[in-house]
């Protein structure tokens, strides 16, 4: 039998490896061609290039049984310059692990390496090993390219590093645990024209300016107070000259919700406030808006299941309330029951949040995710 402290100087050499050779969404062919590798090694059936750059490892337990679950990892890193100087830094400018997704590989892989060497349950696991989770819906495209009808998962569960914790506690709960991610961009049009004359010239500037005053009140007053969402505008692009009112002014952000009907409520202010602008201000308004992540919705019995075995390997909680952060592990949950779970690595020593310059992911907690991972698979194939 595999003992997990034997093979943790290795993921951590593997998880450094990776993680100073980072690769962007759809892009990840060394960080796949490593863990295909690894997995090989193992005797594990591997199948490559689902979603581009996706993978998944199949491994079948010594006992008779049909059930499956699905053990998902994201690979992908993140387009921002490290500033963490470590040894193990990234040797890619402007392309780093900013998000934790090597320690997430190291783990999967290390679950892999347990599983393998012992496979006592029935049926069997599939490690899942994803791209572009980064805002470009990797997990959407394994989907449409077929990953449940050839990997069947009766549950599928994802594991993400959290330093809303403290390092090694596990959290999740039923029901909405990350946010639907929404982006709008909206471009107002005007005429254009001298600065000293607008009276002359339907000021996009001015327009913008307003508008963005209001989308500022639709969680206030628009989302009823027992419901939860976030609207923030985050761009304005307009104007080039002094003294000129230009013609054209975009302004951009995102809206994070945890249920669809607030969702379209959302959506359908922002679509007749900027009807109230082109009256107001005689320009010409125009709205792309796009749902790119739903919420992250846990199964009920799978969200209680993670908890009751989490708690066999370490500290274990209840989240109290979901996170206005999105993830696509959303997609998958869409198709088949299963949970997202929250491992806390929080201490003095990480202080960085993700997506942050300085993260780097806290090795010390790689055990305590190989062991969930291989205490939900027995748990569910048990």
């Amino acid at each position: 039998m595999t003992e997990i402290a034997d093979i943790l100087p290795e993921l951590f050499a593997l998880r450094r490896d990776i993680h100073a050779h980072p690769e962007l969404g759809f892009r990840e062919h060394r960080t796949a061609a490593r863990i295909a590798d690894e997995l090989r090694k193992l005797g594990i059936d591997v199948h490559e290039g689902i979603g581009t750059t996706g993978l998944v490892g199949v491994l079948k337990g010594k006992r008779e049984g049909v059930g499956s679950v699905g053990l998902r990892a994201d690979m992908d890193a993140l387009p921002i310059h490290e500033a963490t100087n470590l040894p193990w830094a990234s040797r890619t400018p402007g392309t780093f692990h900013g998000c934790g997704h090597d320690g997430h590989v190291a783990m999967l892989l290390g679950a892999a390496r347990v599983l393998a060497a012992d496979p006592d349950f029935a049926g069997t696991v599939n490690f899942i090993f994803q791209p572009a989770e980064e805002g470009q819906g990797g997990a959407r495209v394994m989907i449409e390219e077929g990953l449940f009808d050839r990997f069947p998962c009766d549950r599928v569960y994802a594991l993400h590093n959290w330093l809303g914790l403290p390092a090694g506690t596990i959290s999740t709960r039923p029901g909405a645990i990350m946010g639907a991610a929404d982006k709008f961009r909206i471009t107002l049009t005007g005429k254009g024209g001298h600065a000293a004359i607008p009276q002359d010239s339907p000021d996009a500037i001015l327009a913008a300016a307003s508008l963005v005053q209001q989308l500022n009140t639709i969680v206030a007053r628009d989302v009823p107070p027992y419901a939860a969402a976030v609207v923030s505008v985050t761009e304005i692009h307009g104007g080039h000259a002094h003294n000129v009112i230009p013609a054209e002014v975009m302004v951009g952000g995102t809206v994070r919700t945890f249920d669809p009907a607030v969702q379209d409520r959302i959506e359908d202010r922002i679509r007749a406030m900027i009807k109230g602008i082109e009256a107001s201000f005689e320009v010409q308004g125009a709205l792309v808006y796009d749902r790119y992540y739903p919420a992250t919705i846990n199964d009920p019995q799978a969200a209680a299941d993670a908890l009751e075995v989490a708690a066999t390997v370490a500290t274990a909680e209840l989240a109290p309330e979901p996170a206005p952060t999105s993830e696509d592990f959303s997609f998958m949950l869409q198709k088949r029951p299963g949970a997202y779970i929250w491992l806390g690595q929080g201490t003095p020593d990480h202080p960085s949040p993700l997506h942050n310059p300085r993260y780097d992911f806290n090795d010390s907690v790689i055990e305590t995710g190989i062991r969930l991972h291989v205490a939900l698979a027995r748990h569910w194939l048990g």
